[in-house]
């Protein structure tokens, strides 16, 4: 299908008005080659790689800026999960790979690299061991690094070992970082059913299945979804709202398919997926929370919230698949408290509690993002927490994460100001009453019936 000069003046005027832009132009790099015993070697290999493929990505996404208009926000690069290179190494500390990644990062000009991760769903390796006991120092020693672990799927059931160590680990990443507002936690998600080719951070990494190279393209639009649903009638029923959101959805890919194709041949790799992500932001107007009221709830988090995200997440798909045969990664709506400025409100106002975005996660992309609990939370609840997200994607046979950030020496009604895209975020409420047994029994969850396909 090809792009119409229509199509970019509609574009342009998106991009004015209405916030619309390219979140991420994310290359993915297959680390494979860089295996050594000695994790030093590995390292300087990585970095080598990272430096020499990546060279021209942001001067590359700087002009396609230039030319078509449109604002790319964030460059970026995933690789190969580290875990998957590091099985010949006798050494335990892998941070010095990470510091690594911090370092070819910050030489190519990208924003964040994803990849610092280990896939555990069904039992973890010696190698997959070392990395996760590596995540805290290698996220407080790095400004750029991002760090994910998959504990479960749809397939394999749930690592609830993994998922224990996990939480633990989340707490440690908070404290080795509680003089920077506990960003560490801010930068490692743990996931079920975890996607390969997914361009967002924290959770990015290059699956097994892809090319030595790809690109992969995030566009995010909820400003324009936002100024469109506040422009129909109050007396539009639910299918006029969803058809104006399919359409609107249908646009804003449109732009990122040119972006994608363009992107894939000026860097010479192969043209991966094209992720539509209703991925909101700390600016006015640029909000999910602010759909959901547009649609029609009066504040997020009350009653007829979970509906209405599930009307807008579906019509976010079927506009973005019409629109490109890439669509691929989380593809959706994202609900990240601190970076969303009508969420802030909401969880300020007591509208949307942990429990509600709980039920929210059920219906949108991801799941439990970005949130702040109080620093004294403990490990067996945060395992809680991790666990009740798992489930939801295992039996749904759906993406679903968690990001909790422990705002170490922080109360309920304090804050974790993170600052630009990430925003801030108010430490909210978590329920105490998850126990000391559940935690600590281990074991593997058994896989759902439903995941029996053959």
């Amino acid at each position: 299908m090809q792009i119409t000069p229509e199509e970019i003046a509609e574009t342009l005027a998106m991009v004015g008005k209405q916030h619309l832009d390219i979140r991420t132009i994310t290359l993915g790099l297959n680390l494979r080659g860089c295996t050594h015993e000695e994790v030093d070697v590995i390292a300087r290999k990585v970095y080598d790689r990272l430096t020499t493929a990546a060279e021209k990505l942001v001067p590359t996404a700087d002009q396609l800026e230039r030319e078509y208009g449109v604002p790319i926000v964030n460059k970026r690069i995933s690789v190969t999960p580290i875990a998957e290179i590091c099985a010949a190494t006798t050494t335990n500390d892998l941070s010095p790979i990470a510091r690594a990644m911090d370092k070819a990062a910050l030489e190519v000009g990208v924003d964040f690299i994803g990849g610092f991760s280990a896939l555990v769903h069904k039992g973890a390796s010696a190698a997959d061991h070392k990395l996760m006991d590596s995540i805290p120092e290698a996220l407080a020693t790095t400004e750029r690094v991002c760090s994910s672990v998959n504990v479960g799927s749809t397939r394999a059931g749930i690592n609830m070992d993994a998922v224990l160590k996990m939480a633990g680990i989340i707490k440690k990443s908070a404290e080795l970082t509680a003089d920077r507002q506990c960003i560490g936690a801010g930068k490692l998600v743990v996931f079920c059913n975890a996607v390969e080719d997914n361009p967002f951070m924290a959770g990015a990494f290059h699956g097994s299945g892809e090319a030595d190279a790809v690109v992969n393209v995030g566009v995010s639009g909820p400003g324009v979804v936002n100024a469109v649903l506040r422009n129909i009638s109050p007396e539009a029923d639910i299918t006029s709202i969803a058809e104006a959101i399919k359409s609107t959805a249908f646009k804003i890919t449109r732009a990122g398919e040119l972006i994608s194709r363009e992107a894939s041949k000026r860097l010479g790799v192969e043209k991966g997926i094209l992720d539509l992500s209703l991925a909101p932001t700390p600016a006015e107007g640029d909000s999910v929370a602010e759909i959901l009221e547009a649609i029609g709830v009066g504040q997020c988090g009350g009653p007829g919230t979970t509906a209405a995200l599930a009307m807008l997440n579906d019509a976010v798909k079927k506009g973005g698949v019409m629109a490109s045969s890439s669509v691929g990664g989380l593809s959706g709506a994202f609900i990240p408290v601190s970076e969303d400025a009508g969420m802030i409100r909401a969880a300020e106002d007591g509208a949307l509690s942990i429990e509600k975005l709980e039920a929210m996660t059920c219906v949108c992309s991801v799941g439990l993002d970005m949130i702040a609990i109080p620093g004294d939370t403990t490990v067996e609840t945060i395992f809680g927490i991790i666990a009740d997200e798992c489930a939801i994607g295992m039996i749904n046979n759906k993406t679903t994460a968690v990001r909790l950030i422990p705002a170490i020496g922080h109360k309920v009604g304090d804050q974790l100001d993170f600052g630009g895209l990430l925003g801030y975020a108010p430490v909210m409420p978590v329920n105490q009453f998850a126990g000391n047994v559940f935690a600590h029994r281990g074991g593997r969850m058994p896989a759902p019936l439903n995941s029996l396909k053959n």
